[in-house]
């Protein structure tokens, strides 16, 4: 789906963003996607170490029957 876009389409996109916020916004901006993406890596982790505790809760009731 993006394989195809080019040098051109980048830099286009990049001055629409620049038009659209001006260059004062584009770090907070940044900053928040940043925050965002470290909470959801700290959330994704979270559930996946819950997920390895009940296996290996289950796990341990398996071997006591």
């Amino acid at each position: 789906m993006f394989g195809n876009i080019g040098s051109t389409e980048i830099i286009l996109i990049v001055l629409a963003i620049l038009i659209l916020f001006g260059a004062k916004k584009i770090p907070e901006l940044a900053q928040g996607v940043g925050k965002g993406m470290r909470e959801f890596k700290k959330a994704l982790k979270d559930v996946e170490d819950d997920i390895k505790i009940t296996e290996n809760s289950e796990s341990k009731e398996d071997k006591k029957r």
